[in-house]
Formats: C-alpha cells, sequence, structure tokens
C-alpha cells in the first residue's frame, strides 16, 4: 500500500481504535465538535449523496468548477490506495502535514466527545477547505445522508445522484426507507438534485414537505445524446455539443447531466463557461471506475458492489464488448447482495475466480463462490485465497482477445492497483 508518513499513520491507526463502533449515525456529536472548532464555511457547498454515482458527478463537478477557475475543495471517501485521497485542494491530494494539523486540532476541540474515523475525517476536510480559502468545496456523502456527518453543514445545492439498496443494515430495506434517509441533505427553500429517473415517493415528499427546489432527472432537466456528442437542457440553459463523458458507460451522462443540473442551479454564485463545462467533462476521472489497468490481456478494474452498480457495469461490458471472452475476478464484503450482483453479470461473464478481500468485513471466497454457482450457468467457478492470485490464475486462463474484470469492493480494486503500482 503507498505509505504515508509515520505520524499520519499513527494518527490514521488511533482513529481506527477511538470509537466503539466504525458507524455510529448521527449528529448531535459531529455538531458539538464543528461548534467548538468554529467551523463555518464562507463559500458555497454542494453535497453529493446517493447509492451510485456519488464519486464520478463529484468528479464532474470539481473538474468542471476547475477548469472554470475556482479554487476546489473535494471531500470523498472511501480512499483507494492513500488517505490523502479523501482530501483534494486545487485538484491534489491533501498533505499527510495537513491531514495531521487538521487531526491534531480536532483533538484539541472535543474533549470528552467521541468521533469515528468518518466523522474525525469529515471536521479535517472541512478545517482544511477553510484554512486553504477554497472558492468552493464538493462534499460527498459517506452513508445514507440524513444522519451522515456531512450532513452538519447545511448545503447550498444537493444532489442525490441514485437510490437503490445498499447499506440496508443502517438505511432500510426498501427504495422508500433509503429514499428518505438519502433526502436528508436538501435544504429549505435551496436546490435540490434528482439524478434518479423513478425516485422514491418519500424523497419527492421529503422535498416537498421541506420546501426544497427539487430539479429531477428527465423533468427539469436531461441528457440528450447525439452519436459523439450530447445536449444539457436545464429549466433556463441548454449547453449543446458537450463531449461524452471521459469515463465508460452510458450511465455517466446521467451522472453528468446531474452535476450540470447542480451547476445550472447555482449559476448565480458561481458562473461557469460552456468551454469550461467541456474542458471539464473531458478531464473528468475517477480511479476504480471501468478502469483500464493493462493490455493483452487487457484488464478492467470496477469497485462495483451492489446491483444497481452492476446492472451498470453489464451495460458498459456491452457496450464495449470484447473480442475474445470475459474472466471475471470478484471478491466482496460479506454485507452484499452477492446474489443480486451475479445476477445482474452473470450474462457477460465465461469464466470467474472468487478471492477474499483484505478486510475483515471479506466474504470467504468459497462461500462466496457457493453463491456464484447458482448464477453462473455453465461458467467455471475458481475460487483463490487473495485477488492477485486470483488475477494471475485468470491472466495464465486468457487467450488472444479475452479481456479480465477485477471488481467486487473498493478492498479489491485496491489490491489489485497496489501490486499494479509495486509492479512498475
Amino acid at each position: 500500500m503507498a505509505q504515508h508518513s509515520s505520524i499520519l499513520e499513527a494518527w490514521l491507526a488511533r482513529l481506527e481504535q477511538l470509537h466503539p463502533s466504525a458507524i455510529e449515525l448521527g449528529l448531535d456529536r459531529v455538531r458539538r465538535v464543528r461548534d467548538a472548532m468554529g467551523l463555518a464555511p464562507d463559500f458555497p457547498l454542494i453535497v453529493v449523496g446517493g447509492t451510485n454515482g456519488k464519486g464520478s458527478t463529484c468528479a464532474c463537478l470539481e473538474a468542471t468548477l476547475a477548469a472554470a477557475g475556482y479554487k476546489t475543495g473535494l471531500y470523498t471517501s472511501p480512499h483507494l490506495l492513500r488517505y490523502n485521497e479523501r482530501v483534494r485542494i486545487a485538484g491534489a491530494d491533501a498533505s499527510d502535514a495537513d491531514l495531521v494539523a487538521a487531526f491534531e486540532r480536532i483533538e484539541a476541540a472535543r474533549g470528552d466527545t467521541s468521533l469515528t474515523y468518518f466523522e474525525f475525517g469529515t471536521l479535517g476536510a472541512m478545517a482544511q477547505f477553510i484554512d486553504a480559502g477554497v472558492d468552493v468545496a464538493i462534499l460527498e456523502v459517506g452513508l445514507g445522508g440524513r444522519l451522515d456527518a456531512v450532513n452538519v453543514f447545511d448545503a447550498d445545492a444537493a444532489i442525490v445522484t441514485s437510490v437503490d439498496l445498499d447499506h440496508m443494515d443502517y438505511l432500510g430495506d426498501t427504495r422508500e426507507q433509503i429514499g428518505f434517509e438519502k433526502a436528508g441533505i436538501y435544504r429549505a427553500g435551496r436546490p435540490a438534485i434528482c439524478a434518479d429517473p423513478a425516485p422514491p415517493v418519500s424523497l419527492l415528499a421529503y422535498a416537498r414537505d421541506i420546501g426544497a427546489d427539487l430539479r429531477c432527472v428527465n423533468r427539469d432537466f436531461s441528457a440528450q445524446r447525439d452519436d459523439d456528442h450530447w445536449t444539457y437542457r436545464g429549466s433556463d440553459v441548454t449547453w449543446p455539443a458537450l463531449p461524452l463523458p471521459a469515463m465508460a458507460g452510458a450511465y455517466q451522462l446521467r451522472n453528468a447531466a446531474g452535476a450540470l443540473a447542480v451547476l445550472e442551479a447555482l449559476r448565480a454564485r458561481l458562473p461557469v463557461s460552456a468551454a469550461a463545462i467541456r474542458e471539464g467533462l473531458a478531464a473528468a476521472r475517477v480511479a476504480g471506475r471501468f478502469q483500464r489497468i493493462a493490455r493483452a490481456p487487457e484488464v478492467i478494474v470496477d469497485v462495483a458492489h451492489n446491483p444497481e452498480a452492476a446492472r451498470a457495469l453489464a451495460a458498459a461490458l456491452r457496450e464495449q464488448p470484447a473480442a475474445g471472452r470475459t474472466l471475471a475476478v470478484v471478491g466482496m464484503l460479506a454485507d452484499k447482495d452477492a446474489a443480486g450482483v451475479f445476477a445482474a453479470l452473470s450474462g457477460e461473464i465465461d469464466a470467474w475466480w472468487t478471492c477474499t478481500p483484505g478486510s475483515p468485513r471479506a466474504q470467504d471466497a468459497a462461500a462466496l463462490a457457493a453463491v456464484l454457482r447458482d448464477h453462473a450457468g455453465a461458467a467455471p467457478v475458481s475460487v483463490q485465497p487473495d485477488v492477485n492470485a486470483a488475477l494471475a490464475e485468470a491472466r495464465g486462463a486468457a487467450r488472444e482477445g479475452d479481456r479480465i474484470l477485477v471488481f467486487g469492493s473498493f478492498y479489491t480494486v485496491a489490491a489489485v492497483l497496489d501490486h499494479a503500482a509495486t509492479q512498475q
């Protein structure tokens, strides 16, 4: 794994042990420490929530606002290789020293108030954005929305990218329950964007009840593709002849349209030109989203880990077919809907390897294979202890024209990216 300084490494290890649970939803503790630190941003805040598409939407927003000349702050999670990826200022990852300084400031302010790892990170990111004097900050929700630490800061515009079943232990086991939790990032009288084409009634009702300025895809804004370009049509603006998103997959068009709906809503405070939008769309990238990391055989990595993301991944595989077979290496966490993921992807895969990701929450490779065999049809299923062993075996089995897909969790993809970096 990429190296941090020993001081930051010690801090991160400590943060993992400070709180008895990794996740404790609720805002009172975080608000107390926020107020003790005097964190009161005077720049516009964009909050991005949703089951899938958050990272891509954040990337489109960051790249476009940067192209328009704004100094951006971006807070995302989880990271792939280094914790520093979670906090970006003006397009650069935070330094170890700045992260440590932020953690020390939180520690001095919190007294006997306990904070989780994510809550420390959220307050630390905002402290760094304020110190850096950013023009705008983009905050990605960690889990849900209503009770997520990010929600102690009031969004000037908030977007819910999609609503599907994930994190059901915390958010509920229906789209209606999950939609209500995600809608909690919306604010009265402020732009509330929904990029899900079939939004839950609970989300629509919440936005209406609080008096948010709700803008829904295919009603208030849309994306119309025309060969190798597309047009954004909003309530008040039309941006034609836009380049297709640099990130693969037709679903990325909806993510890009959602990002532009946010920018349309904020254009009085953060004006952006059509030229900046074109530059931003062409530049936006997110590691681990249909990312090609090798050729001959081609290796694609994707962090898809729930059924909605798996359906989008299957569509991307169909849009860009291989000359030969598609082989898959998969490692997932135990709390994910593996059966739903495999049902979405099984028709696209010719041979499978399961592995155990490097996480205490990992699903054992043999147990994962047992679930997979119910969906794999005639495709063979092999079991390996870890992702790089599975990938090595898949590479050995690949013939000319075949490609290999590695997916299933951030941990699975991170291990492959880290191994690839050490081989260079």
